[in-house]
């Protein structure tokens, strides 16, 4: 069966009801694993699980483009492993139209906050590579500099467009509504700094989101399918592999699993 035909027999579930879920104590748990590993897994789970579904489409198109500064201090703070850290993008949810430029904060708990705003005038089909953050340069969207001089670490003059990527979702939702798990594939990567474009089209990120440490369904056909928790960053390991000057002696061996996946 091919994936669409395999989600039309899910259940589908609204954005609307999604967004009475709420996981106060959230867990994140990250998986990497092989498209045909992904099949399986979404025949596994037809019965336990819903899919989210928008405009009748149950795999949607997202975009994001991150920022970092000149020196890349967001992408070393990460590859140096460091625990406060910060990542800066706009997330463009292309078939809905909507866009938001979004901060992430992990703290030293290992604990995500993400704070965004509207940018309604952002277009992802026509992205302009020269967004400059300063309240005479960027005057048209002047919110957008408060927001991050409230929120991020980093002056927002010295930020410029890091990273383009380009990618498709599955987001599934347990019947007892305790989780979310989303499937990202083909990935696609330009790198506005060098120019140099890679695709993950073989490659699979699953993120699975709960309240605390109840018990997951998914968590058993994973470990069925011998697919095992693997951090990754969409941001740093596009970064790597599209930038062979930046450092990257702390992800090399992940690299190095994400090429034999991505080969099978």
């Amino acid at each position: 069966m091919i994936m669409r035909d395999i989600l039309n027999v899910y259940s589908p579930i609204t954005l609307d009801e999604m967004s009475g879920i709420s996981l106060m104590n959230r867990t994140d748990t990250k998986f990497v694993t092989g498209i045909e590993r992904v099949r399986e897994l979404l025949f596994m789970a037809k019965n336990d699980y819903f899919v989210q579904q928008t405009g009748g489409m149950r795999i949607l198109s997202y975009y994001s483009v991150y920022f970092d500064t000149k020196t890349f201090d967001m992408y070393v703070a990460h590859q140096n492993g460091k625990l406060n850290r910060q990542k800066i993008r706009i997330r463009s949810y292309v078939d809905s139209g909507d866009n938001f430029l979004e901060v992430k904060t992990k703290n030293n708990r290992g604990q995500t906050d993400k704070k965004r705003i509207p940018v309604d005038a952002f277009d992802p089909f026509k992205p302009q590579y020269n967004i400059i953050f300063s309240g005479d340069v960027y005057d048209d969207k002047p919110n957008c500099v408060d927001f991050l001089k409230e929120y991020l670490y980093y002056s927002p003059v010295t930020l410029k467009e890091s990273l383009e990527i380009r990618f498709d979702r599955i987001t599934l939702v347990n019947k007892k509504k305790t989780e979310r798990l989303t499937i990202d594939m083909n990935l696609n990567f330009l790198n506005t700094y060098t120019g140099i474009t890679k695709s993950l089209e073989k490659l699979a990120v699953i993120e699975l989101k709960r309240d605390g440490l109840v018990y997951s369904p998914v968590l058993e056909m994973l470990r069925t399918l011998r697919i095992l928790p693997m951090g990754f960053s969409k941001y740093c390991i596009g970064s790597a592999i599209t930038n062979l000057a930046l450092k990257r002696n702390r992800i090399l061996p992940k690299l190095r699993q994400i090429e034999k996946i991505s080969v099978v």
